[in-house]
């Protein structure tokens, strides 16, 4: 926060500090109503094919669609915002992720919700870089952390506590129609954030860089990138022919173009995303961490979901509870991190790391030894020491990776960063969900050992992260 001039009064210094804490509170909460979308829908999927008839096409579009869209839109959002002003940015993502969720929840047809999550997600991708860029904005130094710990504490819960939220909506409105309401709980939160988000989050800074130019190919050229990447990943459950995965390297082959194209845009002009903070060691290491931590960790609900649900028959409701423990100690943790990152650094993140690893490989033993047993109890003490990990990962890699990106690059720095975090979460979701469907096929359908199958392959994918944060000696 730019401190006040002389003469100004404490009551003033207040009013000013007062108001940047309820900026950062409605940032939060749109945070975590947009990153809940990424999860929440898993359990309202039956309903929803039961309802509109959907093919496993559409479903697959309906989950798959809102983390392609959203990722795609990460960083020209972050740029939008660094140039025209983060409060603009952010009331237009807000608005239309309202819009677009009450048009969800009153979808007739699987094309009209397909379409509806599409926008949906790029909405959700305008919002995120704000938030993150208001932080380093409204805030200074070692006074981040606080911030930047709710921050992590809002990823990992709505990540974790998507479930639960789902099933207890779908409770609220029953079997046939239940799934609306997880579309509509977003419309009154979202038009109180549009109101407020306007009212609270300061203007374009003065000296913002120049907004004429926005480097409209470098858009195109990162948007065609990232869809290459994302679209084999997201559909490989629907795709069945390999040469899917000649997407990637086209992909890759893209990414190298834009890279290129930014260097020599740069020349003339701001870049969409300026490839120098990537000689930060903080923010290339960081980013690297939080690529294949996401890789691992969101992989993680998308089998236990499917074990609790389909194999062991438990509710939707049941499910989410048994993820709840992890939410919870997330959410302990992370504001925790956030405050000791600055004492530690990444020794921080490398113990939180391996305290995840260890804890799922708690669940894994669990599973091998009473397969049979009430697995949600059995299970709930290591989900919850893994998650009181991951709040020491979250948050604090964040600090560490952004800490010397300058305020005027804090939208597009974020938002690349957050495109390696869902195509990290895409990527584990293909590795580790391909490993448990394996596994079960293998085993003549013995839901406990493709589990456990899946769980040691994202141990694996975390530990790569964790060999990462070790490899630091800055």
């Amino acid at each position: 926060m730019v401190r006040p001039p002389d003469g100004v009064t404490r009551t003033t210094r207040q009013v000013d500090d007062r108001r940047r804490w309820k900026a950062l509170g409605v940032s939060l909460v749109a945070a975590f109503m947009t990153l809940l979308d990424v999860s929440i829908v898993n359990v309202a999927v039956p309903s929803i094919d039961r309802a509109l008839r959907a093919t496993p096409s559409d479903l697959q579009w309906i989950l798959s669609g809102y983390a392609l869209t959203f990722g795609l839109v990460l960083v020209p959002a972050g740029r939008f915002g660094d140039a025209r002003g983060r409060r603009n940015a952010f009331v237009l993502g807000i608005a239309l992720f309202t819009l677009t969720s009450a048009l969800a929840g009153l979808a007739s047809s699987p094309g009209w919700l397909v379409a509806a999550r599409l926008v949906q997600g790029a909405a959700a991708g305008i919002v995120n870089p704000q938030v993150t860029g208001l932080i380093q904005e409204l805030f200074r130094g070692a006074e981040r952390g606080r911030p930047f710990g709710l921050l992590g504490a809002t990823i990992g819960i709505s990540t974790a506590v998507g479930p639960l939220l789902g099933g207890l909506l779908i409770a609220f409105g029953g079997e046939q129609d239940g799934w609306r309401w997880v579309f509509f709980a977003n419309v009154p939160v979202g038009v109180v954030a549009v109101v407020l988000g306007w009212r609270l989050l300061p203007t374009r800074p003065a000296g913002a860089p120049d907004g004429h130019r926005l480097d409209p190919i470098g858009v195109l050229l990162l948007g065609v990138g990232v869809v290459l990447l994302l679209l084999p990943l997201v559909q490989q459950g629907q795709w069945h022919s390999p040469w899917k995965w000649a997407l990637l390297p086209a992909g890759v082959a893209a990414l190298a173009a834009f890279g290129r194209w930014e260097r020599r845009f740069a020349r003339h002009g701001t870049p969409l995303f300026d490839l120098g903070l990537f000689g930060f060691r903080s923010y290339a290491l960081g980013s690297l961490i939080a690529l294949m931590y996401f890789g691992g960790f969101t992989a993680i609900f998308f089998v236990l979901t499917l074990y609790l649900q389909n194999g062991l028959g438990y509710r939707p409701l049941v499910a989410g509870l048994t993820i709840t423990p992890f939410a919870l100690g997330a959410a302990a943790a992370s504001a925790i991190g956030g405050r000791l990152v600055n004492r530690y650094g990444r020794p921080l993140v490398a113990v939180g790391l391996l305290v995840v690893v260890l804890s799922l490989g708690a669940v894994e033993f669990v599973l091998r030894s009473d397969p049979h047993g009430p697995i949600p109890l059995l299970i709930a003490g290591p989900l919850l020491v893994a998650g009181l990990g991951s709040g020491l990962v979250i948050a604090p890699n964040q600090i560490l990776t952004l800490a010397q990106v300058p305020v005027p690059q804090a939208g597009s720095g974020a938002g690349m960063l957050q495109t390696g975090q869902r195509i990290g979460s895409a990527a584990g979701i293909a590795a580790v969900g391909s490993a448990f469907f394996s596994a079960l096929s293998g085993s003549g359908g013995d839901w406990s050992s493709a589990l456990r199958h899946s769980l040691l392959l994202a141990m694996g994918i975390i530990a790569l992260a964790l060999l990462a944060a070790l490899l630091d000696r800055g």
